[in-house]
């Protein structure tokens, strides 16, 4: 009875600390644990008993242990099809631990796991789960003599749960792993795991990399000399995303202040300029340096302080502002000379001699290359504290020149391209000697073997770690293949909000011309250029000139908290027009490209096109062939729909519907004279136009027949056109502004626009030219430009009901500044760049002045010349 007794006791026991611990661990406690640790121990409890692989990568993870996909083939990895991922069917198979049987004959594979048994042939879009007989949306196939299946639909089957995000995908037992909406640091590390690019490594690993650039066909001209040196020569709730962006978009502390921001592509994702206001101040880059002003109210307006940067040899470009720091962008330059010892050979019972290979040069009057010149990007950061009296925060620099830069909320993104050079490269020639060999003058070269130290790869500068520069490393230099270009593309992300913090810097060998940036993700597309090979024609006993094939590469990053994460690569055919030519929208990428020349013929004549890529970057839906012969002057997407400007001698606007990737379809084109350079949203069924308008002339033979036509721009041009019939589209108002050779920035500068539709306001900069009286009078024909006859702000009124109405001009030159222009120029130091307004003041900024006027009616309440 007393055994019996404490054996109860002890059960008892037992069971309540059973349940003790089942109540310790709830999942809350769990998920409050797991914030609490870190990211790797996180990552090592949710991937035990898991597996975590990538398309397009041939690395995974198995129970949280490294394994090549293939282990006899790194170029066997998963892949996607028809918005489908298939993966190779024996690591599928090995790594869920699944019994496998193969029938030759009938190419029927057979997976037993526990209670489950699955059944499929390849070819068949069916499978048999324990005898049921299921339909698969894809088959399974055979690419590189290795069998691929629907990871999906074949791990589900077995009774695996799987987990998709962006390329990545979890085989596991728990229902969503992962929560995509607030796990993205966990995610992007996870994919960093398993889609890791491959290292540089070393100076002779990028020797070897570099040699597969001179092999091929890059934008640029980069070539090979003798495998030593290079020649560089780089010439509302329904409303979609970019309506949404017209919206103004205010920080919380100066939510009470009415006043104007960047005119940028995407809400949220704030573009760098020339000219900031936090809705008291102004900050301009202004020539070599940053003026700081107190704007408002309009009657205080005067210059409260000046940046200048003569000592720092830095010559700012654009500038960010946000409620505790200034951002300064710009460039500046490192000058230096490799030095490398040359050891001349001993004599008999001499020491070697060691000399500088430049004396040894000069002294055989042999020319040495010239300095080397790094440019370089360079960010300042200040404290906006004390407006007087500015405070350097912090000073981050890359190697390289300026591409581009996003900010999202604190955290500031920096890219830069940093061609390779010959200084770059480990060997090239020192010294030039020429010799007579049976009377012939020959030239032998002497090379110098650079010791891998000595070579230097990028660099970067961050005051946050230490004021000296820090060489990136080989092993943490990633390439991405193809390599198109011999070019360090380096991405700098920081927290404006932690001045304390290390930048994360990310190093490529790789490039970029064009970028495009969503909250989530930054896209960098480059240019790419392929020969055909040559082809003899028999018949005609000649070999047929090689063709250029135009493609984009785009590369996708992942951006979380200022770290960069590099995702994947999609390619498509023709190139790309500007950062609007690019969206991302509901996880798809969008492109629009022309293909060919607008003068070619046959296949080489231009056509258009508009692709559409996943979150894995595999091609989904195209539309192809769109006004054949012209080429696209302007795009821009909007929510499911995609506008395209293409041009020759008339102007079509495209509406495309998108809403349907994978078939997306034409919906309606409006032929009219000119063009437009930039597309900007109205509203979510109207669009503003800016461009110019053209006149078409024929041109006839002696007989009087038309036999060619072509089209000679003309004045700016204004147009609002509706979309709401997607079919037929038209134009509802226009405006022309001057005669041919008037410009204005906006056509090629979107941040020079400014446009509020609640305000009914629209202001950009113009440079009017305008042929005289007396020329107009006795004709004019279309080749006639105009004389320069004005330069300042045009504010329109515009809405709906009456379009187009010119309340006003807002000019900085005087007078005089008229009188002494020339027939095309002016005053530049005058030429209005930007518009804003606060409040009830409109603001006009110059190099030389700024100007504010009444909102209301233009009328003028203070000027402040510029120092």
């Amino acid at each position: 009875m007393n055994g019996g007794k404490q054996k109860y006791l002890i059960f008892a026991a037992i069971l309540l600390l059973l349940v003790g611990l089942a109540v310790f661990f709830t999942p809350e406690l769990l998920v409050a644990q797991e914030k609490a640790g870190d990211t790797e121990a996180i990552l090592h409890n949710r991937l035990a008993e898991a597996v975590a692989l990538y398309t397009g990568s041939p690395v995974a993870l198995v129970n949280n242990r490294e394994v090549q996909v293939d282990a006899e083939n790194a170029e066997v990895y998963p892949y996607t099809k028809e918005g489908r991922v298939f993966v190779p069917l024996r690591f599928l198979a090995e790594s869920l631990q699944t019994e496998t049987n193969w029938e030759a004959l009938t190419s029927t594979t057979t997976l037993i796991k526990g209670k489950k048994t699955v059944q499929f042939t390849l070819g068949v879009p069916k499978m048999l789960i324990n005898g049921r007989e299921v339909t698969m949306e894809c088959a399974p196939e055979i690419v590189n003599d290795r069998t691929f299946v629907p990871v999906r639909a074949i791990s589900e089957a077995l009774g695996k749960k799987v987990f998709y995000d962006r390329g990545l995908i979890v085989l596991g037992d728990k229902e969503q792993l992962f929560d995509p909406a607030t796990e993205k640091t966990l995610l992007d590390t996870v994919i960093a795991q398993v889609n890791n690019l491959p290292a540089v490594g070393s100076a002779e690993n990028l020797q070897s990399l570099l040699a597969e650039v001179n092999q091929g066909n890059s934008s640029g001209y980069y070539r090979l000399r003798n495998n030593l040196a290079f020649d560089v020569a780089m010439t509302n709730e329904s409303m979609p995303e970019s309506v949404k962006s017209l919206e103004k978009q205010k920080s919380s502390g100066a939510a009470e202040t009415d006043f104007s921001d960047t005119n940028v592509q995407v809400v949220g994702v704030d573009e760098a300029d020339l000219v900031k206001t936090d809705g008291e101040y102004l900050y301009q880059v202004n020539k070599d340096r940053v003026i700081i002003l107190k704007a408002y109210p309009a009657a205080e307006m005067e210059v409260v302080s000046t940046l200048t940067f003569a000592e720092e040899a830095f010559q700012p470009q654009e500038l960010y502002i946000d409620e505790k720091n200034l951002v300064v962008i710009g460039r500046t330059q490192n000058r230096y000379h490799l030095e490398v010892p040359m050891v001349q050979e001993p004599m008999v019972g001499e020491e070697p001699v060691v000399e500088a290979p430049e004396a040894k040069l000069r002294a055989e009057g042999n020319i040495w290359p010239p300095r080397y010149t790094q440019n370089r990007v360079k960010a300042i950061i200040y404290d906006l504290q004390d407006k007087s009296k500015l405070t350097k925060l912090r000073e981050v620099e890359i190697d390289g020149s300026y591409l581009s830069s996003r900010k999202i909320g604190s955290y500031l993104y920096l890219i830069a391209n940093d061609p390779l050079n010959y200084y770059r490269y480990l060997d090239y020639p020192v010294l030039m000697d020429t010799v007579l060999e049976n009377g012939v003058a020959s030239t032998t070269k002497n090379t110098v073997s650079i010791p891998e130290e000595t070579v230097p790869t990028p660099t970067y500068r961050d005051t946050a770690v230490k004021e000296e520069s820090i060489p990136v490393a080989y092993q943490d230099i990633r390439y991405i293949s193809p390599l198109v270009e011999a070019n360090y593309l380096t991405i700098v992300g920081l927290d404006l909000s932690r001045n304390d913090q290390p930048a994360h810097v990310s190093t490529y060998l790789g490039a970029g011309q064009d970028i495009y940036v969503s909250q989530e993700n930054l896209y960098i597309a480059l240019r790419k250029y392929d020969y055909q090979p040559l082809v003899s024609d028999s018949a005609q006993k000649r070999i047929m000139p090689r063709q250029m094939l135009e493609n984009t590469l785009v590369y996708k990053f992942s951006l979380d908290k200022g770290k960069v994460t590099y995702l994947t690569r999609g390619e498509v055919p023709g190139t790309l027009l500007n950062q609007f030519s690019m969206d991302e929208n509901q996880g798809y990428f969008r492109i629009a490209t022309t293909k060919g020349s607008t003068w070619g013929t046959g296949e080489n004549i231009s056509q258009n096109n508009v692709y559409i890529l996943d979150d894995s970057m595999s091609l989904i839906g195209k539309i192809e062939n769109i006004a054949p012969g012209e080429r696209i002057y302007s795009a821009r997407f909007m929510g499911e729909r995609a506008y395209l400007v293409t041009f020759k001698d008339t102007d079509p606007l495209f509406v495309l519907d998108l809403s349907k990737p994978a078939q997306p379809k034409i919906l309606g084109a409006l032929k009219i004279p000119g063009y437009s350079d930039y597309l900007h949203p109205y509203d979510e069924n109207h669009l503003i136009g800016f461009g110019k308008d053209t006149v078409e002339v024929g041109y006839k033979n002696a007989q009087g027949e038309v036999i060619s036509t072509q089209a000679y721009y003309q004045g700016l041009k204004l147009a609002v056109f509706d979309v709401s019939d997607v079919q037929q589209p038209r134009e509802m108002f226009k405006e022309i502004i001057g005669d041919r050779g008037t410009d204005s920035e906006l056509l090629r500068n979107h941040k020079a626009l400014l446009f509020d539709r609640e305000k009914e306001l629209l202001a950009f900069p113009v440079t009017l030219m305008e042929v005289g009286a007396e020329q107009k009078q006795n004709g004019t024909n279309a080749t006639s430009y105009g004389q320069f006859t004005y330069q300042g702000a045009y504010i329109y009124q515009l809405n709906l009901e009456e379009g187009f109405k010119l309340r006003g001009r807002i000019t900085h030159l005087s007078e005089e500044d008229l009188l002494k222009a020339g027939y095309r120029s002016y005053n530049r130091e005058r030429e209005v760049q930007r518009i804003l307004y606060i409040e009830d003041v409109l603001y006009t900024l110059s190099e030389g002045m700024v100007k504010a006027n009444a909102l209301g009616d233009l009328s003028e309440r203070k000027a402040v010349q510029l120092p």
